[in-house]
């Protein structure tokens, strides 16, 4: 297997420093990793994929999406030669945050329909109750019926379900029952197991106390529950809390048959990595900005060679830490950045106008970090892209 090759750059381009500073950056050397997987893997690896835009429709951004079909359908079939699953239509895409259920469950029959013709390669979708507006819900049963209606269009689609976390559930739930009613309910009906997901309020403050309750011992200890009571039904579970200790403690209360995928963007080479107890899979918004090193990482592991695994996932981590930096719930903004650098869409447009939700000074250091991992595939296109994203925003670099 070839080794990442690693030339000399002489590329370089004026960055903004902070206070008002410019400073000149010269690119680091640059890694180039394979298109496609090579070897296989061990972990189940899946990206959380974005959606791309399209900047030519004649809508507000603000209030309607419009979806380039073409780009985005390509961009999961990158992600597929890379040995990687697809997490379709989740809180990456923009679900929630201005994408819609009608517009989602386009996404999920548009995606299960290209991971069919490829033979059956790996796509679960997102299941929720989004449809249902938050004020609109009344009661527990008004939860269940939205979770039946999207899980019945994503199987009749053919698809597989991540069942999401609920705002409507995270207003009207007060305890363990009223949770355990709904998952018991959910979960009896669908036809194949599901992972179920669990967001943290820095993702979508919409979804503080899920499970019922401010603590999250006591939510851990609800979830826990209530999962390993429907184990034939979950194929497993992510965590998105960004508190690696707190997943680690419950990968180690799971039924055995049930896995942990992570959705830590802070520590994931860790949590994959794993110890003498067991190892974390992988559902992951970083997966998407990264893919190339993730699944070159990830045959390294398989083929037993952690030091490898590390030496390429491990300088990822600053960048994925500063995308995902508080308010969490921007970092799609960083995720498309990273698409449009590395030439996966034509522009920096993103659904919701979200393009403008980081600062100009975010959007250099992400630079400087993709660059310092080797993240940026074509470093002369991406660095033409920074100085013409700089220049709108009034620096000639």
């Amino acid at each position: 297997m070839n080794k990442p090759v690693m030339p000399v750059s002489s590329l370089s381009l004026k960055l903004p420093a902070g206070g008002g500073l410019i400073e000149s950056y010269r690119l680091a050397a640059s890694r180039t990793f394979p298109a496609r997987l090579e070897g296989t893997l061990n972990r189940v690896a899946f990206s959380a994929a974005h959606v791309v835009a399209d900047p030519l429709a004649d809508v507000d951004p603000w209030l309607a999406s419009a979806i380039d079909w073409d780009r985005t359908i390509a961009f999961r079939e990158h992600i597929w030669d890379l040995g990687l699953g697809v997490a379709e239509a989740m809180d990456t895409a923009q679900r929630g945050m201005g994408l819609d259920w009608p517009t989602s469950l386009e996404l999920i029959q548009r995606s299960v329909r290209a991971a069919k013709a490829r033979g059956g390669a790996l796509v679960f979708s997102g299941a929720g109750t989004d449809h249902l507006a938050v004020e609109d819900a009344k009661s527990i049963d008004d939860v269940i019926r939205a979770y039946e209606e999207q899980i019945a269009a994503v199987e009749k689609a053919g698809g597989r379900i991540i069942l999401m976390a609920s705002r409507a559930l995270a207003k009207l739930g007060r305890n363990a029952d009223d949770y355990a009613r709904v998952y018991n309910r959910v979960l009896s009906q669908v036809r194949e197991p599901v992972i179920i997901h669990w967001l943290g309020d820095m993702f979508d403050p919409a979804l503080a106390n899920y499970w019922g309750t401010e603590s999250l011992d006591t939510a851990m200890d609800i979830a826990v529950g209530i999962i390993n009571a429907n184990a034939a039904k979950v194929d497993g579970v992510k965590v998105s809390l960004l508190d690696k200790q707190r997943e680690i403690d419950m990968r180690r209360r799971l039924d055995p048959d049930v896995k942990m995928y992570t959705g830590d963007d802070f520590n994931y080479a860790e949590l994959i990595a794993g110890d003498d107890r067991g190892f974390s899979h992988a559902l992951l918004g970083i997966f998407d900005a990264i893919a190339p090193a993730a699944s070159y990482a990830l045959s390294r592991l398989s083929a037993g060679d952690e030091a490898g695994f590390h030496d390429v996932l491990g300088p990822t981590v600053p960048l994925s830490r500063h995308i995902f930096k508080a308010p969490t719930r921007f970092y799609k903004t960083g995720i498309v950045f990273m698409a449009y650098l590395n030439g996966h869409q034509d522009h920096f447009t993103m659904v919701g106008g979200q393009e403008s939700t980081r600062s100009t000074l975010h959007l250099a250091e992400l630079f400087r970090l993709a660059d310092q991992a080797g993240l940026l595939s074509n470093p002369e296109m991406a660095t033409r892209r920074m100085k013409a994203v700089l220049a709108l925003r009034g620096i000639e670099a």
